[in-house]
């Protein structure tokens, strides 16, 4: 039985068996209270760990998220998906509460004779304050996402021209969707438009050539780049640019296809400045 018992129920029964020695076979209540309050301690103690582990988490999510070279594109689209999730922040609130009620529960087993006037007084506050902080960390990460999106998107139209790449039908916009093929992300990192095969692709934007590729849900695929703005062109039929080439906006540089991760012949048409995704339809009228 020894070894079934945790560390703190070896020390606490060690401490008892001392206090039963010192006391004549008689537990004081002082026992009691430490006892206790190393419980209270064990529990605040184990919700920091599983906070610092939450951020630990997000922090590597984030990373792979904003690192395109060392992840491939399949790789960064479900770490976006997972993190494009809406937290339900009642919840997670109403568990951090519960969570922490369990150590205003403790105060029940100490004796009232050796209670303090006021043992527990700031687990309201302390309850109040944990509910305050995660609202105030949901309000901070969505409006830093929709300022970032509202600063890229100044930017690119102050200083960069952007047309059409091809003429079809838009048949998924930039965001979260509900696909009905379980091999379509849920959440879009650009925009599709279609139209029949072999219809001729042409440069968003002038910049070079930095990426031609058929590996990946993208199939054939490939980036231009100006400066921190980069276009990509996915899931082509035909690529008629290499990487290194210098091309100018409105040059045709592919054709539509159905290469890669599809479910007919389209356009899969991104924008990123730094990495980081833009709606293409707040740019370019569709």
């Amino acid at each position: 039985m020894e070894r079934m018992m945790s560390y703190e129920e070896r020390m606490k029964r060690a401490e008892e068996v001392y206090q039963r020695r010192k006391n004549g076979g008689h537990i004081s209540p002082d026992t009691t209270l430490q006892v206790t309050e190393r419980k209270q301690f064990g529990l605040f103690k184990k919700l920091i760990i599983q906070v610092l582990v939450c951020a630990c988490l997000y922090l590597v999510f984030f990373s792979i998220q904003n690192n395109s070279y060392l992840f491939s594109e399949a790789v960064v689209g479900q770490i976006k998906e997972v993190l494009s999730y809406d937290i339900n922040m009642h919840q997670a609130t109403e568990k951090v509460v519960e969570y922490i009620n369990q150590v205003r529960n403790i105060q029940s087993l100490i004796p009232e004779a050796y209670q303090e006037k006021q043992p527990m007084q700031s687990d309201t506050t302390l309850c109040n304050q944990a509910q305050s902080l995660l609202q105030q960390w949901g309000e901070a990460d969505q409006a830093s996402s929709i300022s970032q999106m509202e600063e890229d998107v100044h930017y690119i139209q102050e200083t960069t021209s952007l047309i059409k790449p091809v003429e079809g039908t838009i048949t998924s916009s930039f965001g979260s969707r509900n696909p009905t093929t379980p091999s379509v992300p849920k959440y879009h990192t650009g925009i599709d438009i279609a139209n029949r095969m072999g219809t001729k692709i042409v440069a968003a934007m002038e910049g070079k050539v930095t990426q031609v590729s058929s590996n990946g849900d993208y199939g054939n695929h490939l980036r231009i780049q100006k400066d921190d703005i980069i276009t990509l062109y996915a899931h082509c039929s035909k690529i008629y640019v290499k990487e290194g080439d210098e091309i100018k906006q409105g040059q045709e540089i592919a054709e539509i296809g159905n290469t890669g991760n599809v479910t007919g012949p389209h356009l899969h048409f991104e924008i990123r400045r730094n990495q980081e995704l833009v709606n293409p339809e707040y740019l370019i009228q569709f």
